[in-house]
């Protein structure tokens, strides 16, 4: 009965685990959390970021070596893209969203 209780709570942290921001966490970290990507891989993310800078979406992870379709459809839930980048977009998006609520109230009155 030990054992199981101790295999499942191991096994709901993993799966509770917080996402990994791949534009902000080193090597190490990004290995740990991620299923498919070892020290090798996740050197290769880091790599990456510093000479083209932030990722943009998770398509681009594929321009990484190594990195393919297969590991970022595994990780998907699990990697976190923020950045400038993706600070201006989601500024972008709410200013599209006000402006869209904004012209909706002007049609009401």
């Amino acid at each position: 009965m030990i054992k199981i209780f101790i295999f499942l709570s191991l096994l709901s942290a993993s799966v509770f685990a917080d996402p990994v921001n791949i534009n902000t966490e080193d090597a190490e970290t990004i290995s740990n959390a991620l299923t498919g990507v070892g020290p090798k891989k996740a050197d290769a993310i880091v790599q990456y970021r510093k000479e083209h800078g932030l990722f943009k979406s998770l398509e681009e992870l594929e321009n990484v070596p190594g990195i393919g379709e297969k590991i970022i459809k595994a990780n998907e839930k699990d990697i976190l893209i923020t950045g400038e980048s993706a600070v201006k977009s989601e500024a972008a998006e709410k200013n599209v969203a006000k402006s869209k609520q904004e012209k909706i109230e002007k049609k009401e009155n």
